[in-house]
């Protein structure tokens, strides 16, 4: 007797299904991150470039030092706090407050040092602030 032998089928696994999914977990995860970048600001203060202006006898000048200490028309202050400085600047505010107020801080003092110095210029009433400079390169 001859029997007919059976064909064996070939094994083979489609790839295609695993290739659709593994593609559309790629795209899942690509929508679904979030990208963070962290800048950070680098300063330099303070230089700039313009016309030095000329200075006015009865103008008002603080200057700031790095540590934060204050100085009124070259008199510096026990107490570097807003009450202090207040106490200082009531008299000139009371004369005039027209005058050139001058802000003169170093490099490194902390900007909460200029603001507070500004702040109270402003409540006191004098109008007409400025912040000196240097020039780029002169020391």
């Amino acid at each position: 007797m001859n029997f007919k032998r059976q064909r064996k089928d070939e094994v083979d696994v489609n790839l295609t299904p695993l290739i659709d999914v593994v593609f559309l977990l790629l795209i899942f995860f690509m929508v679904s991150t979030t990208f963070t970048r962290e800048t950070r600001l680098s300063v330099v203060l303070p230089e700039a470039n313009g016309v030095a202006q000329l200075e006015a006898a009865d103008a008002v000048e603080i200057s700031i030092a790095a540590s934060g200490d204050y100085a009124v028309n070259g008199d510096r202050l026990s107490r570097s706090d807003e009450s202090t400085l207040r106490t200082v600047l009531l008299p000139l505010a009371q004369q005039s407050t027209d005058v050139p107020f001058v802000i003169t801080a170093d490099a490194q003092a902390t900007h909460q040092a200029v603001v507070m110095v500004m702040d109270v210029a402003g409540q006191l009433g004098f109008v007409n602030l400025s912040i000196t400079t240097q020039e780029p390169g002169a020391k």
